[in-house]
């Protein structure tokens, strides 16, 4: 490990993680009418928040943090592209191409087994052998509502235990299988061009992940892998609608499996991204 990547770290792993997190949730989620504006109005002016694009604009309006930080866009803030996929989130692009065998890129030479990542389920992590994946990293100025790339229909959700690093780019340069260390719900689903699973990772001060179908999947953070099965046709979702959100942020990745698939030629590592942009089509 470099000096760099050690004095990324030390603090991490010393941290309560945990704790910090909890803490950080309780806050959100409190109502606490001044405090909570104040909160909020720093929070814009600290990173620059676009809040012009917010169905709701006015930040006193908010009665808590968390209602302001997964707040809606404004009709038409983001059009749909014409593309097999869109991007399902505003963010920046960490990593994606190909996945190795089973190896997902995460940066620096660090990676991660399909395996590891989606909870242990060997039958699903085969299924996107030799396929591709993206990883997007959502800041804390970024809209945090997540959509679906293409059309598709819920076959299986899990939680999976893990950790609560940090998911910004130094820490993804620094700590190997990051993004398969820290909790996180995988998502599958049936889609037209097959089969498509999108992991939504916490991360330090994430206070919780939610998908529209379940609501806030954690907490309670369950102490082992938990699954839920979806009968065909319960959950259907059409391209660009509503899945799920981040309370405060994080990343998603997503796993494609072996097909003629191209990325947006205009894509590279650090682009930033929007919602709705093209993300991928068939070849």
């Amino acid at each position: 490990m470099s000096l760099e990547d050690f004095t990324t770290m030390l603090p991490q792993h010393l941290l309560p993680k945990r704790l910090l997190t909890e803490l950080a949730g309780s806050a959100a989620r409190s109502r606490s009418g001044g405090m909570t504006t104040g909160a909020i109005k720093r929070f814009i002016a600290r990173y620059g928040v676009n809040m012009a694009e917010a169905a709701n604009p006015d930040p006193v309006s908010y009665a808590s943090f968390n209602d302001f930080f997964t707040r809606a866009l404004k009709d038409g803030a983001r059009p749909l592209a014409t593309a097999d996929w869109i991007c399902p989130v505003d963010g920046a692009i960490s990593a994606f191409g190909p996945i190795e065998k089973d190896q997902v890129h995460q940066a620096k030479g660090h990676g991660y087994s399909t395996h590891a990542l989606v909870g242990g389920d060997a039958d699903m992590a085969a299924r996107y052998e030799n396929g591709h994946f993206a990883t997007l990293y959502l800041s804390p100025k970024d809209y945090h509502r997540i959509h679906m790339p293409c059309a598709g229909t819920l076959k299986r959700m899990v939680w999976v235990p893990g950790s609560l690093y940090s998911v910004n780019p130094a820490t993804a340069r620094a700590l190997p299988g990051l993004f398969a260390k820290n909790e996180r719900v995988v998502c599958e689903f049936d889609t037209p061009h097959g089969p498509f699973v999108l992991v939504l990772v916490g991360a330090t001060i994430v206070g919780s992940m939610a998908t529209t179908w379940h609501g806030v999947v954690n907490p309670p953070r369950r102490p082992e892998v938990t699954t839920w099965d979806y009968p065909s046709g319960e959950h259907v979702f059409a391209q660009g609608q509503e899945m799920g959100r981040f309370l405060l942020g994080s990343t998603v990745v997503m796993l494609w499996p072996k097909q003629g698939l191209r990325f947006n030629p205009d894509w590279a590592p650090a682009r930033a991204i929007r919602l709705g942009e093209v993300m991928a089509n068939r070849t």
